[in-house]
């Protein structure tokens, strides 16, 4: 099937093909026929030698290699061998959901996660900083929006879910503590991220070389406090957010109650993405992996037709 079309872009990720540390997709990549660009969702500073000699199959077998963050880019052209020549960057894409606010709990200040849950994405650490910021009046609500990655749910069940609640619980702000497990469409998570006052980003990885929520957020012009990942690292430094050290709700609800009282800050914060939007948006990117297509096969500017894997 991919064969059919000009080029095949595949969206790597060691946890999403079958096989060992998802092997298998290098059996597709070697079966193409036209041209292929490689996306890399995760470069590891310290993968094991099987991780790391499977991305640098998968790198030789592609014709086109794209990382999302800079940070990505430097790791690769470091820690593996790989050609360069082959390899650029391109931004994750963004929708637009800037706009009015949306008010969703009256005049309480709102925090926001979103994304697939599951351990890892530091969701205990906001608890614990949220108990913190219980003294501001009024005390700020906290939405976690987003299904059980389907891997853990596999694997663990509702584990980890069940463990924020008894966490919340003995904390004492279960009741400011919002799950919605649903997955939404494009107005309805607009419309979330529009009622958010800061998104919180808690993710214990210092490997982090990719985050979607980050971006949106980002595009949206909602002011962010995450953990020093190093996608947070390229777009927060000097941008719209504040950066904190990983596991550690002290500074988390320090960075938050720093945003949630001084008005100006927020608002110099929600200014300082304005710069990186266009590069973000969906439009924009696609035209980068147009262009990219389009060198690869020599098409010039006629449209190029592209299959996803």
């Amino acid at each position: 099937m991919l064969n059919t079309f000009d080029v095949a872009v595949v969206q790597h990720e060691y946890g999403i093909y079958p096989g060992r540390d998802g092997g298998e997709v290098l059996s597709v990549l070697r079966r193409l026929t036209v041209p292929s660009i490689v996306v890399l969702h995760t470069v590891l500073t310290q993968p094991t030698p099987r991780q790391k000699s499977l991305l640098e199959q998968i790198t030789a077998a592609a014709s086109a290699v794209v990382t999302i963050t800079e940070a990505a880019h430097d790791r690769l052209l470091l820690g593996y061998a790989v050609d360069a020549a082959k390899v650029c960057v391109i931004p994750h894409g963004a929708s637009d959901y800037t706009g009015e606010p949306v008010r969703r709990y009256d005049d309480r200040p709102h925090l926001l996660t979103w994304g697939l849950l599951g351990p890892g994405k530091g969701i205990e650490w906001a608890l614990r900083a949220l108990a913190r910021l219980q003294t501001l009046k009024p005390a700020p609500v906290y939405t976690v929006a987003g299904r059980t990655h389907p891997k853990v749910v596999e694997q663990h069940g509702e584990t980890y879910r069940a463990s924020l609640h008894k966490l919340g619980a003995s904390l004492g702000v279960a009741h400011d503590v919002h799950y919605e497990s649903a997955y939404l469409d494009d107005v309805a998570l607009g419309d979330l991220i529009r009622s958010a006052d800061i998104v919180v980003l808690p993710y214990d990885s210092t490997e982090q070389v990719t985050s979607g929520v980050l971006v949106e957020a980002v595009a949206a012009r909602i002011p962010v406090v995450a953990t020093a990942f190093p996608h947070a690292v390229e777009l927060l430094t000097d941008g719209p957010g504040l950066l904190v050290p990983h596991r550690n709700p002290a500074a988390l609800a320090s960075a938050v109650r720093k945003i949630l009282i001084k008005p100006a800050l927020a608002a110099e914060l929600r200014s300082r993405g304005g710069h990186a939007e266009p590069a973000l948006r969906w439009p924009a990117v696609a035209q980068r992996y147009q262009q990219l297509a389009s060198t690869l096969i020599g098409a010039g500017a006629r449209p190029v037709v592209v299959a996803g894997a």
